[in-house]
């Protein structure tokens, strides 16, 4: 690939790391520190893709730990305006079975004490979130998951918790009737920071569990970290299909307004 520069930027677990042959690796530093690990280029259907493991190349980092603002100002530096989220989820539905895909619309945040925002002092900023995922990248998720053959939920409310814990059953309930679909600990605050960068963001959420609500009323054994991570690397193949025609099939120029998420969202002086 000419240059250090990239169009996507994948981010998820280190079983991606065989997206490419022969990656480049850049040691990226930012204003906001470094990334979880090395930040790897390569190509993907004649198209430049950068990637970062979330939790770092051996898994090292927990969810509260993650220096998000570093991984998305990693991607901005490269020139990325498409993250594509690679992430585990819980489900709080019995029709949420393991293994199936979701491509969340709409999170609900109950994470704490992430840094969460690029914009601690002026100007003063306010993006909007009301349509917080992509809906061109979304739309052409939903067309691959159709043609790949691949069941997906293409609504799915994401309510995302701090971790590193798994949620009680009255917990997991709460989140069901607060109308969330399925569970995870780390889409927030990554999707809000593509916002304030002007990126398109989309999620590919692997349901690998029944979370703990479910498991009360049906008798299904409490979720464990090793069953999280078998089902999440056994449905790896479908993620890596999916990812590399998603991106053989995005155009090159942008039609959504993701781009524009910052006009009229900062405050001047007067």
């Amino acid at each position: 690939m000419a240059g250090n520069k990239a169009e996507f930027g994948v981010i998820g677990g280190s079983g991606l790391y065989s997206l490419f042959e022969n990656p480049k690796e850049l040691d990226i530093d930012t204003k906001y520190g470094k990334p979880s690990d090395k930040v790897s280029l390569g190509t993907i259907n004649g198209r430049n893709v950068a990637f970062i493991p979330r939790h770092g190349r051996n898994h090292t980092i927990p969810p509260h730990m993650i220096n998000y603002r570093a991984n998305l100002a990693a991607f901005d530096s490269l020139g990325v305006k498409r993250i594509i989220s690679i992430t585990a989820v819980g489900s709080l539905r019995m029709d949420f079975v393991p293994g199936d895909m979701a491509f969340p619309s709409q999170f609900i945040n109950l994470s704490n004490g992430r840094k969460e925002t690029y914009f601690d002092a002026e100007p003063v900023t306010h993006v909007s979130t009301a349509f917080p995922y992509c809906p061109e990248m979304r739309k052409n998720a939903i067309n691959v998951g159709t043609y790949d053959n691949i069941k997906y939920h293409e609504n799915a409310t994401l309510v995302v918790i701090n971790g590193p814990r798994f949620s009680t059953m009255a917990e997991s309930k709460l989140f069901n009737s607060m109308g969330a679909d399925i569970i995870n600990m780390t889409q927030y605050p990554e999707i809000t920071l593509a916002k304030e960068l002007a990126m398109c963001y989309l999620s590919i959420a692997v349901v690998t569990d029944y979370d703990a609500g479910i498991e009360a009323d049906q008798r299904i054994p409490p979720v464990s970290l090793e069953d999280v991570n078998k089902r999440f690397e056994a449905n790896m193949h479908k993620v890596k299909l999916m990812l590399s025609d998603i991106i053989k099939d995005t155009a090159q120029e942008r039609s959504c307004d993701c781009g524009k998420s910052l006009d009229n969202a900062q405050m001047h002086k007067s």
